[in-house]
């Protein structure tokens, strides 16, 4: 591992954790593709993030009845998805911790297959899953999906092309890098600064068949990301860079445009449909 790693008593296993707020619409595909998980045990931690809909309580009703799904919802109240990630990722226990969103589908092999890159390479600290329109594609498809993660393992180190809906990580590292932190970090975009910590603790993997299913009214996040200039310098920035990148210079244009992590609670899209 690239730094000495926080020595904690794990469990073996994965937990999945959840901040939602608001999303009663969304909330139960995702729940039931998580109780189709082929991985056992499991531990699924939801964090109601302050929601003014049924959608805690739905959550808490569904939870009572899991069989063989530890299931623990609990409740952040201060504004923000970074905080109810936080509050999520402390009650942890488990080897393996996969970062959720409300709205996406997860596959029934999702975990098993995050599990086997983390077990076939040591130093892997996280494993990114790819965005996909359902089935894992064509061999075509797969082909150009290990060759771009191929390019970012290989070139641009310390980088992630999906959001933490498709992050997993070993929970050590996680917590040694800081996990979600809105002192570190306040702003929208805190998947891609967390995975520039998480990177000083080992490797990152990835796998051509690992995807998960995204909500599609996340098409028009227009008002809640960086610029093409921003992005392409973020790709463009060396690995031993990256800290002046997001804290010298993302950071300061993000609180000029008023982008804390607040700002995704405030949802253009959700009036879509």
């Amino acid at each position: 591992m690239g730094r000495e790693m926080v020595e904690m008593a794990l469990k073996p296993g994965w937990t999945m954790v959840i901040a939602f707020f608001n999303e009663e619409r969304f909330l139960p595909a995702t729940l039931a593709s998580i109780a189709a998980q082929v991985m056992r045990p499991l531990t699924l931690v939801l964090v109601d993030n302050g929601s003014t809909d049924d959608g805690a309580a739905a959550a808490r009703v569904w939870a009572a009845g899991q069989v063989d799904l530890e299931v623990r919802v609990l409740r952040e109240v201060t504004p923000g998805q970074v905080f109810g990630l936080a509050a999520g990722i402390a009650a942890v226990e488990t080897e393996f911790v996969a970062i959720g969103d409300a709205d996406t589908i997860y596959p029934p092999d999702y975990l098993v297959k995050a599990g086997a890159v983390f077990a076939a390479t040591a130093d892997v600290v996280a494993v990114f899953a790819h965005d996909s329109a359902g089935a894992p594609g064509s061999w075509r498809e797969r082909w150009v999906r290990a060759g771009r993660d191929a390019v970012l393992l290989g070139v641009f180190r310390g980088q992630t092309y999906a959001g933490g809906y498709a992050h997993c990580y070993r929970t050590r590292a996680l917590r040694a890098a800081g996990g979600y932190s809105p002192e570190s970090w306040p702003y929208v975009l805190k998947d891609h600064e967390l995975v520039n910590r998480v990177s000083k603790f080992g490797r990152f993997g990835r796998s051509p068949d690992l995807w998960v299913l995204p909500s599609d009214r996340r098409a028009d996040r227009g008002g809640v990301r960086w610029t093409l200039f921003e992005r392409v310098l973020y790709h463009a920035t060396p690995f031993w860079a990256k800290d002046w990148f997001f804290y010298r210079f993302l950071g300061p244009r993000l609180e000029g445009r008023g982008m804390r992590d607040t700002a995704l609670r405030t949802r253009g899209w959700d009036l879509m449909g």
